[in-house]
């Protein structure tokens, strides 16, 4: 995880604008890493990656044999995804992600104008994931999510970890320790069989949409 806050518990928190920017060589976008593991793994080698990316033209998707990915809408119109078989996947909401496989080829066309979206990848060999979007009600109960367990080393299904990303308005995050605020586009994530038990609710007395990404081993 580029940049950001590390603590002694497990938790990891990336502010928007912390992460390393990559910008494409076709000009067409940039992508800003938020978490890959093994740490420094190359897109050969990884176990899984979480990232975003603001699109600014249509083209065709990178391939990645062997991964699972889903995307999802942070900002913008959205985006549509023109499959080679004359099929189509449309990521044009919140609550409307894709996933596919990444040796799928597709060429992505914007709908409306420019777009940030939430990548994630795993790898299918070793690792899946679940992308949920979470809407906190500032007048409804909080979520909670149990203390992380550590598994038995190659346990199938078996938690590797889990991502907090804020998509909209302001989402609270108690830990126990501390109340962490996640803002739109900032990242929280705990790592398996250190993170603390967290409660999440919404902020500033208006609702909050996070998206919530569970990495499990296979």
């Amino acid at each position: 995880m580029g940049g950001g806050k590390h603590s002694p518990d497990g938790l990891s928190l990336l502010r928007w604008g912390e992460g390393r920017a990559m910008p494409w060589k076709n000009g067409g976008g940039i992508t800003h890493e938020i978490a890959v593991r093994p740490p420094d793994a190359g897109f050969e080698t990884f176990d899984w990656r979480l990232s975003m990316a603001e699109v600014a033209s249509d083209g065709p998707f990178s391939a990645f044999p062997g991964i699972d990915r889903t995307l999802a809408l942070m900002t913008g119109a959205g985006i549509r995804l023109c499959l080679a078989d004359g099929g189509e996947i449309r990521v044009d909401a919140p609550g409307a992600p894709a996933r596919f496989d990444g040796e799928m080829a597709c060429e992505g066309r914007l709908i409306d104008g420019p777009i940030l979206d939430l990548n994630v990848m795993t790898r299918r060999a070793r690792m899946t994931h679940r992308l949920s979007l979470v809407t906190l009600d500032p007048a409804g109960p909080a979520l909670t999510l149990p203390a992380g367990e550590a598994a038995a080393d190659g346990e199938e299904g078996s938690p590797a970890a889990t991502a907090l990303i804020c998509h909209s308005g302001v989402a609270m995050v108690g830990t126990g320790a501390e109340q962490l605020d996640l803002r739109p586009r900032d990242v929280l994530i705990r790592e398996t069989g250190a993170g603390p038990h967290l409660r999440l609710e919404a902020g500033c007395g208006l609702p909050a949409v996070v998206y919530r990404v569970e990495i499990l081993r296979r």
